[in-house]
């Protein structure tokens, strides 16, 4: 049974340090506070699979990659969004992610490209590796079966197999690191064993203060979920480290908590979304704004958050602030992750929703289906 209690703004909620799993009948808070045992297996993953020789790095490389794709949707996407932030200051190809059926004019031959479609029958995806392969670009599959794998034997080119059996965005881990193992091993990207070791402890630590058992009065993320209950979010992020974590924040609270919820990016907001809160109206009064910050970032982003906060404060319901943890940029990136896949998942809690389920977009796969069918 349920347990309602009232909130800071005498509204009747959940109480989330009560046993609510009957909402969660996929049992995803299981997934959330396993996530580093799932990163050491998709670290695990990434070092192991066969990698052909011909891309392996050599005295001569023979082959010189000129930028690295990643073709994706949703939450099989993000990975490389993550990558792209993570290894900015590092690699000298860009990475760029192709959410889509085609494909840009500069892929060809000299292009690495991951085609990461969890489910293995992303038709998006599909359709943009065809033209990759019809351009002889080089493929490395991220999946757990489907299509994508019967196009790798058909075509020769590696997979790297994730387990299947759990939801795209709770499979985060397996869809980032592979990935950063295999650009390691092809040597573009130099090893970074001291971070992924402190953002492990870091997680491990955030897993026994974010989890379910942690009562709310010590648990920042059920925290986070209160305050956006009945409100709506919006998420603002940083030039560079932060920008794909916001993203990544608006759609685990679009499919977990099944609520609207946008965001945007410092500098940019201060040059255009600032002004939206000039003229005071009910719907900014409904606004919950979530900042995403960065204490080792650039100082004149943190001087712009605090000038901009002072501006529009006043104006909405709340400025919540949320620190990264960690020195390293991936303790940074993924302590921030971590907290925004929990707090979506209690405000699902709060919602009375399972967080699992995404109706709508199933029943948006039934309708195209029937319409390729007509």
């Amino acid at each position: 049974m349920v347990e309602i209690r009232k909130n800071k703004k005498n509204i009747n909620i959940i109480d989330l340090d009560k046993n609510f799993s009957e909402l969660d009948q996929d049992k995803m808070i299981e997934l959330l506070e396993e996530f580093p045992q799932k990163m050491r297996d998709a670290l695990r993953l990434g070092e192991e699979f066969s990698i052909p020789t011909d891309l392996l790095p050599a005295p001569a490389p023979t082959q010189n990659f000129r930028n690295i794709v990643v073709l994706g949707m949703g939450g099989s996407a993000i990975g490389g969004d993550l990558l792209s932030d993570c290894l900015a200051d590092e690699l000298s190809i860009p990475i760029v992610v192709i959410r889509g059926y085609n494909i840009p004019k500069f892929v060809d031959e000299n292009s690495l490209v991951f085609a990461v479609s969890y489910s293995g029958n992303t038709e998006e995806t599909l359709s943009a590796l065809k033209r990759c392969l019809e351009v002889k670009a080089r493929v490395i599959a991220l999946t757990s079966g489907g299509k994508l794998s019967v196009l790798a034997r058909e075509n020769n080119f590696p997979v790297i197999k994730v387990p299947a059996g759990i939801q795209p965005r709770a499979a985060i881990s397996y869809l980032f690191f592979p990935v950063l193992k295999a650009l390691e091993r092809l040597d573009l990207i130099k090893e970074r064993n001291g971070e992924i070791e402190e953002t492990l402890n870091i997680l491990q630590e955030l897993s026994k203060e974010y989890g379910a058992k942690s009562p709310l009065k010590n648990n920042f993320a059920k925290k986070v979920a209160m305050d956006l209950y009945q409100h709506l979010p919006l998420v603002y992020g940083s030039e560079g480290l932060l920008k794909a974590v916001a993203m990544r924040w608006k759609t685990q609270i679009n499919e977990n908590s099944k609520w609207p919820c946008f965001w945007n990016v410092f500098p940019e907001l201060d040059h255009n979304e600032i002004v939206g809160y000039e003229i005071e109206n009910d719907i900014n009064r409904q606004v919950e704004i979530i900042y995403l910050q960065d204490k080792e970032g650039l100082l004149r982003v943190e001087q712009r958050r605090k000038i901009t906060r002072k501006i529009i404060e006043d104006k909405v319901a709340e400025f919540i602030v949320c620190p990264t943890k960690g020195k390293g940029k991936m303790a940074r990136m993924f302590s921030l992750i971590f907290l925004g896949d929990l707090a979506s998942y209690y405000l699902a809690i709060l919602n009375q929703v399972d967080p699992s389920p995404v109706a709508c977009i199933e029943d948006l796969k039934k309708e195209l289906a029937k319409q390729i069918n007509e």
